[in-house]
């Protein structure tokens, strides 16, 4: 058994096309001696439009962008790409494989070519899974730069053999061999066929985002609470609160057990509470607050800006 680690890079990205520039792999056995590294380039038939995942920033590719003209279309390289990536005796593997596998799916669409049917993983899900945190995405240069692994960014196949190390070094944390780590660390390889794609999934990412929706469910109910309780308030007049309005950050809002009863005492002094930053002149926040509510109120003019124990020792002065 060989193991398979590819990357891709597109000379444009749009919703439904996906112009390839370059495929890279390296092909290794077991014990990852590399048995070939190459760069297939590829004429995108089109214009370059390079931008990051947010396309809005450009990105450099390590390439001569004039030379592509001269370089095969997709047409010819993919019987040599789809040989390598459903070659049985390959197990394939990239890093956010799906965007490439996707990017794949939507050349073979625009050129009208056979499907691709093969399984394969992921390193970037494996590392997020080896160190049980999902909350971000974790890109090659990230990862591979506390390995100490040198490559050049967005040169397909120097990203295809960073890829094989961050995989070696998974498979030397966990002493297993690269064919058992799915299985070690609770991952469901991939697929696509037939033009559909499955996306690689762990059980810690499950339970994550079973976690994420959940605590999602419960804010959504802590925020209709709060609010149905606000609108039940009523300002006393003459209060010595008179004419302040006051305003939470989120997370002090969600803390029902908390936000409940000092609004009480906000209204219970003649103050009000306002669903709206925007509209309030007292703001409460926890130090270290940087939720986009907390900086809006910052840049606010006339807004006075205080921490619970201050608000606590004004209600009850």
């Amino acid at each position: 058994m060989n193991l398979l680690f590819f990357d891709i890079e597109c000379a444009s990205v749009y919703k439904t096309s996906a112009k390839i520039c370059a495929f890279g792999y390296v092909l290794c056995d077991e014990n990852f001696n590399i048995i070939k590294k190459e760069d297939i380039l590829i004429n995108p038939k089109g214009k370059f439009h390079l931008t990051d995942a947010r396309g809005n920033r450009g990105i450099t590719l390590p390439y001569e962008y004039d030379k592509f003209k001269e370089y095969p279309p997709f047409t010819q390289v993919y019987p040599k790409i789809r040989g390598l990536l459903e070659d049985r005796n390959n197990l394939v593997y990239g890093h956010a494989t799906h965007n490439d596998v996707k990017y794949l799916e939507l050349e073979t669409n625009r050129f009208r070519l056979p499907p691709l049917s093969f399984s394969f993983s992921d390193s970037q899900l494996m590392y997020m899974t080896a160190i049980d945190d999902f909350s971000r995405q974790f890109g090659l240069e990230y990862i591979t730069e506390s390995l100490e692994v040198d490559f050049t960014p967005h040169r397909a196949a120097d990203d295809a053999y960073a890829t094989m190390r961050v995989t070696e070094a998974l498979c030397k944390k966990y002493s297993c061999a690269c064919k058992e780590l799915d299985a070690v660390l609770g991952i469901k390889r991939g697929k696509v066929g037939n033009h559909r794609i499955t996306q690689p999934v762990s059980d810690k990412y499950i339970a994550y985002k079973e976690r994420v929706e959940r605590e999602k469910k419960e804010r959504s109910e802590r925020r209709v609470e709060f609010y149905v309780h606000l609108s039940r308030c009523r300002k006393k007049k003459g209060g010595r609160l008179a004419g302040r309005t006051f305003n939470f950050s989120r997370p002090l809002e969600d803390d029902i057990a908390n936000s409940l009863p000092l609004v009480d005492r906000i209204y219970a002094l003649g103050g009000a509470y306002t669903q709206r930053q925007s509209q309030c002149n007292v703001y409460v926040r926890e130090d270290g607050d940087d939720t986009v509510r907390t900086r809006n109120a910052e840049k606010s003019v006339g807004v006075e800006i205080i921490s619970p124990d201050e608000l606590r020792e004004l209600l009850h002065d």
